[in-house]
């Protein structure tokens, strides 16, 4: 209630006369927050609160003005606090597209969304993002042993178990390390895609990285909030790839190879999000994502059928879902 009253007292020095409401607008999975202001002529703004005990909202300051300046619909600034850790921004609204998408207008969602991306992407240079490296992507693999195997499901692999998906776990990054490096919002999913217009709005992009080319279209369409028969994304992902390729974009030059980076970049985000779900509810008491693992469990488990190499991975996946079964976890 302090910070509210803080942010009050801001918006106030910052909007002399004028009155106005202030109203949660939404959270995320960090300890940001978002209000809502509302004045009384109508106007709104959008207030981030962000503890600057427990974030940092430089980073979002700065991927804003990239992904500005490449022409993308993300929040405006007007004004800062950063002692304090607040925001005051454009309002973009409270539509996401999950809440939106329907088949009938899905293609003209996805080819909005493809259509930012590439524009982020043709703004791409590798000394302004934290680089996605091979520390970074393999803590992020770790997350699934260490919450989701150990954590979660309660399994404890052998060495043997635990050498060989040390060993998928390389060869994942080999794939992964080898894709040509963009900007990578690294959620660009449809909870972070607004109706808007221009259509769509971008945010939680504050952990942008410079990374692998399939990063984000994984997110957007292997989505673990929304699901959509592969053939149809499929499609879309031959689009992008299309016009990737006449923008001048470093994708690969067949589409099979692009495919199967895609495919090994999905691989390495659906072993992420298990750990980072698990870790959600296990540290933090979130259980709001606990539903949404199955799918994510499902992709993962339809790309490791696809490749031997991933073998000893689906056979992993083969232990965890039957304790998940054993012990009534929503897996």
């Amino acid at each position: 209630m302090e910070r509210q009253r803080q942010i009050s007292e801001w918006i106030g020095r910052l909007n002399p006369g004028r009155n106005f409401t202030l109203a949660p607008a939404s959270a995320d999975a960090s300890f940001r927050r978002y209000l809502r202001v509302t004045f009384d002529d109508g106007t709104t703004r959008v207030v981030m609160d962000a503890p600057p005990s427990h974030e940092d909202v430089k980073p979002w300051l700065h991927v804003q003005k990239l992904f500005h300046d490449a022409g993308v619909h993300v929040p405006e600034v007007y004004a800062t606090d950063l002692e304090r850790g607040y925001l005051l921004l454009s309002d973009l609204g409270s539509t996401t597209y999950l809440a939106d998408l329907t088949s009938h207008n899905a293609d003209a969602h996805y080819r909005a969304a493809l259509d930012a991306l590439i524009h982020i992407q043709l703004a791409s240079r590798p000394d302004e993002l934290p680089a996605y490296d091979r520390v970074l992507l393999k803590r992020e693999l770790d997350l699934f042993p260490d919450w989701y195997l150990t954590k979660h499901v309660k399994i404890a692999l052998t060495e043997s178990q635990s050498s060989q998906l040390a060993a998928v776990f390389e060869k994942i990054l080999t794939v992964n390390l080898a894709e040509p490096g963009v900007y990578v919002h690294r959620d660009y999913h449809s909870r972070n895609l607004m109706v808007t217009e221009p259509n769509p709005g971008i945010i939680d992009f504050q952990d942008a990285v410079y990374g692998p080319i399939t990063y984000d279209l994984v997110s957007l369409f292997k989505d673990a909030y929304i699901e959509w028969p592969e053939e149809r994304s499929l499609d879309w992902l031959a689009r992008y790839w299309q016009t990737a390729k006449k923008a001048g974009l470093p994708v690969r030059a067949d589409f099979g190879d692009f495919h199967r980076d895609y495919e090994w970049m999905g691989v390495q985000r659906h072993v992420k999000v298990l750990g980072i779900f698990a870790r959600l509810y296990h540290r933090d008491g979130k259980d709001g994502y606990l539903k949404d693992m199955p799918l994510v469990a499902k992709y993962l488990r339809a790309a490791c059928e696809r490749y031997r190499d991933l073998a000893p991975l689906l056979r992993i996946l083969d232990l965890a879902e039957n304790r998940a079964a054993q012990v009534g976890y929503t897996f």
